[in-house]
């Protein structure tokens, strides 16, 4: 079933506040989408560090017992879906550390595409590394400068390349910082006593947080008894939003780089409206991320919009398959198609990707067992064509069907009778930039705002362009 782009990860943290722990669990609910495989928090009592962390979703990692083991007024948190250094639970954060009877605790959305580089010259150094995490890099970076906390994390982020928001926790201070370029989110909050640092706003909202601002790309905030102190430690580079987060990643309900992720969404539907009509009975999408972009083209086109897949909200991680074979048992266990409303219609399927179109074809399958006499389908977001680097785990190059197949043939393959994405210029006017600025778009043209060191397996892909 799986033929999405994976989610990144999300981070969330809490300074000042009662049942620190506790709050963190809910934030990291909230940022449930963002990752799957693994989940963990550390808090801090203002003298030592408590850690808990363990594969699974948020709800079965955590109980009772294990928040009452995570004392103090400060926390971080982290879901996280492997984009790096594989899985298991020697990968799961936050990674907590103690250099030189200095603790500190590290939550990371990102990826860094020089940390193999720098990993090999720690390692020729000395240097022993207990995961396989991009993340443990910057640790060791840090243990080798000197200073206050936040001089050594300011320090350390300057010999790294790539995408990150990090949350840096220690006895006395929540730091966050986020990459120059700015690729992945993250956002601060206030309680009534307190600071909250997360990767989107919907954290925010499940606690009553006040939104008070993005953290902008570059800056380093210090959050402590004194209050909340930024920083521009970093070069100024041009800016590099993912584009991708307003296609799929973060909840509808997030403010993400200064716009509604719903808003942006029926917008994309609206534009693809304009560009891909069609004479139909009705426009239905896939749930759940093809919603807001199905609403937004049934407004446009004045084609009424329905629900025509229903999909479960009970499928978990694993499930037993049945020994005999059954068609589609996958799509056919998370979605199902309603026959009343889809026989003998001509309906517009609208959803936000297709990755390898292994999903595509079965549900169009599924729809048209459910009687649907013609199969529209569109799809909110140009071909995805290229792998991401910064943070998004994606097949390789060869498996994108869009890479090496036109919309024709992917029509023809999906078994669509047509196929219409949103183009490039649609996109960018969906979310506000009528020219791409700012954002980067690199799964959909190619063009990778960051280099990679000489050498490394991934550069035989890219074409670079300078940020």
């Amino acid at each position: 079933m799986r033929d999405k782009l994976n989610e990144e990860c999300g981070v969330f943290g809490v300074f000042g506040a009662a049942e620190a722990a506790n709050l963190t669990y809910l934030g990291l609910h909230a940022l449930q989408h963002r990752g799957q495989e693994a989940a963990g928090i550390v808090s801090s009592d203002g003298i030592h560090l408590h850690i808990q962390k363990d594969l699974g979703l948020v709800q079965d990692v955590f109980d009772v017992e294990r928040l009452k083991k995570l004392p103090g007024e400060s926390a971080i948190g982290h879901v996280r879906y492997g984009t790096a250094g594989g899985g298991g639970i020697k990968n799961a954060q936050p990674f907590a550390v103690d250099y030189g009877n200095q603790p500190i605790a590290v939550a990371h959305n990102g990826h860094l595409v020089n940390a193999e580089a720098i990993r090999r010259d720690l390692e020729k150094e000395g240097a022993i590394f207990f995961s396989s995490s991009d993340t443990e890099v910057v640790l060791h970076l840090i243990a080798r400068e000197s200073g206050e906390p936040a001089d050594r994390i300011a320090a350390a982020l300057q010999h790294v390349e790539g995408a990150f928001s990090f949350l840096f926790l220690t006895e006395k201070q929540l730091i966050g910082v986020r990459d120059p370029r700015g690729f992945r989110p993250l956002v601060l909050g206030r309680l009534k006593k307190g600071y909250v640092l997360a990767s989107e706003t919907c954290a925010l909202s499940l606690i009553d947080a006040e939104f008070l601002r993005e953290i902008q790309p570059g800056e380093m905030v210090i959050i402590d008894e004194e209050g909340v102190r930024s920083f521009h430690p970093f070069a100024p580079r041009a800016h590099a939003r993912c584009i991708f987060e307003h296609v799929y990643f973060a909840r509808p309900d997030s403010i993400v780089f200064g716009h509604s992720v719903y808003e942006a969404r029926v917008n994309m539907g609206r534009e693809l409206a304009r560009q891909h009509p069609v004479e139909a009975d009705l426009v239905i999408p896939v749930p759940d991320s093809g919603v807001p972009a199905a609403i937004g083209y049934s407004q446009e086109s004045g084609i009424p919009f329905g629900m025509g897949l229903v999909r479960s909200h009970y499928v978990g991680r694993t499930f037993i398959e049945p020994t005999q074979s059954i068609r589609h048992f996958g799509v056919r266990l998370k979605l199902s198609a309603l026959r009343g409303v889809l026989e003998n219609k001509r309906i517009v399927v609208v959803d936000d990707s297709i990755v390898r179109g292994t999903t595509s074809r079965k549900i169009v399958k599924m729809l048209r067992a459910a009687g649907a006499r013609e199969i529209h389908l569109r799809i909110s977001s140009p071909p995805t064509t290229w792998p991401c680097y910064y943070g998004v785990d994606t097949p390789n190059r060869q498996e994108l069907i869009a890479a090496s197949h036109t919309e024709e043939e992917i029509a023809r393959y999906v078994t669509a009778d047509t196929l219409g994405y949103l183009g490039l210029e649609g996109l960018w006017r969906a979310v506000g930039s009528g020219d791409g600025a700012g954002y980067c778009d690199a799964c959909f043209t190619g063009r990778y705002p960051v280099r990679f060191p000489n050498g490394e397996a991934h550069a035989r892909h890219l074409k670079v362009v300078e940020g």
